[in-house]
């Protein structure tokens, strides 16, 4: 259960029980230089370590904070806003993309967001919390949890102003490109 984005030919993955902010967060980080793979589900090749694109509707619960408005076009229902794929600000990605980064979405409260790098293990049990099919794999899918948290580096992220949480983000994957 998560979003995925991609940057410089390399995808982050943002998971979290649902309600903590990882559609809103990833519609920011469309503003600034991310393009999208997917929301709600992640479609990851375990083995090669690689995410496939799943480009339907970015679905928030609520319009985000300026100055991340929603374009035209977007669906709105009693309970959603949806932005369909083709209208995301940078784009979209058309096919699959190594797996670089996993943020392990938190609400804070607070305007600063933190990041606190995370254990393997730690990463591989908030995976597993969250996979929408962990029965559908060997070893009941813990196998693959920590085979994707064995593959990147993982951080909780702990979010709050919502361009403070794609700054911190950003510069992430800035040093990520860089090493």
């Amino acid at each position: 259960h998560g979003a995925v984005l991609e940057r410089g030919g390399r995808a982050y993955l943002m998971v979290a029980p649902s309600g903590v902010g990882k559609s809103t967060t990833a519609w920011a980080l469309l503003h600034h230089g991310f393009r999208y793979l997917s929301d709600e589900l992640a479609p990851i090749d375990v083995a090669a370590g690689q995410v496939h694109p799943y480009p339907h509707a970015l679905c928030l619960k609520g319009a985000p904070p300026a100055p991340y408005r929603l374009p035209r076009g977007r669906v709105l229902t009693s309970r959603t806003l949806h932005v369909p794929p083709w209208r995301m600000p940078a784009g979209t990605v058309r096919h699959a993309v190594p797996l670089d980064g996993i943020f392990l979405l938190r609400r804070s409260g607070q305007k600063q967001s933190t990041l606190r790098r995370v254990s393997i293990g730690e990463a591989a049990a908030q995976l597993y919390a969250n996979a929408l099919n962990a029965l559908a794999h060997p070893g009941f899918g813990l196998d693959a949890a920590v085979a994707l948290a064995e593959c990147c580096p993982a951080y909780e992220l702990s979010s709050g102003a919502l361009r403070d949480t794609a700054r911190v983000v950003s510069e992430v994957a800035a040093a990520r490109a860089a090493a």
